[in-house]
Formats: structure tokens, C-alpha cells, sequence
């Protein structure tokens, strides 16, 4: 879970709303976590895209791919077992991932930048 606290931590650096970290190892074939994230603003979001891909590559982590950034409205994040998305409220209630993978375990995490162990 090292990844995802690398991940959490990038997002509240930079102020990212509702982070939520979803444990779906028994639920999907092709990730462990699923880290939902806010930006107040399109800009924000692709903010807190950049510090979280930022902070993986520093962890020698770099990610498999980065979907949506240029419209900055909902970017995904493929970090192999680690798949991050980042909305804008509107996409992020639209979408609502949390519903869909209902099922899936709540990962404990710090809710303020700087908070993990």
C-alpha cells in the first residue's frame, strides 16, 4: 500500500477534495486500489494529475498511462495495480466510482498533506 500512500499524499499536497481510497483486489483482475480524488476546477484537477505524477515517478513509479488531462474534467492514472481518477465534482457525481465499486474495502489514509506515516 506504499504506492497508494505515495498517491494520497501527492493529491492532498495540492489540495485535492474527498480522497478516497478503495481496496478492489478481490473485486477486479487489473488493480489493486482505486484512489478517487476532487479538484474544485478543470485547472485543479490537472494539478493534482501533475503532483501524483510527479511523486510516482520520484518513487520509481511512473505511470502506464495518463488519460483526459488536456480537458482536466476527469484524469485516470494508471499506475499498473494502483488506477487513479481525478474529477471535477459534476464529473466526479456523475460518474460516482465509489457507487459502482460499492463493494470494495475503504483503504484507511491521512486526509491532510504531510499526514502519513
Amino acid at each position: 500500500m506504499q504506492k497508494t500512500r505515495i498517491v494520497v499524499d501527492a493529491a492532498l499536497d495540492v489540495k485535492a477534495e474527498d480522497v478516497v481510497a478503495l481496496d478492489v483486489r478481490e473485486l477486479s483482475t487489473f488493480a489493486d486500489v482505486f484512489i478517487v480524488a476532487t479538484g474544485r476546477s478543470d485547472r485543479q484537477v490537472r494539478a493534482i494529475a501533475d503532483s501524483i505524477e510527479a511523486a510516482a515517478k520520484q518513487a520509481g513509479a511512473p505511470p502506464l498511462g495518463i488519460e483526459g488531462h488536456a480537458e482536466g474534467r476527469w484524469v485516470l492514472i494508471d499506475l499498473d495495480d494502483v488506477i487513479v481518477h481525478v474529477f471535477t465534482p459534476q464529473m466526479r457525481a456523475h460518474y460516482d466510482i465509489e457507487r459502482l465499486w460499492s463493494d470494495a474495502a475503504v483503504v484507511p489514509m491521512p486526509t491532510q498533506a504531510g499526514s502519513a506515516s
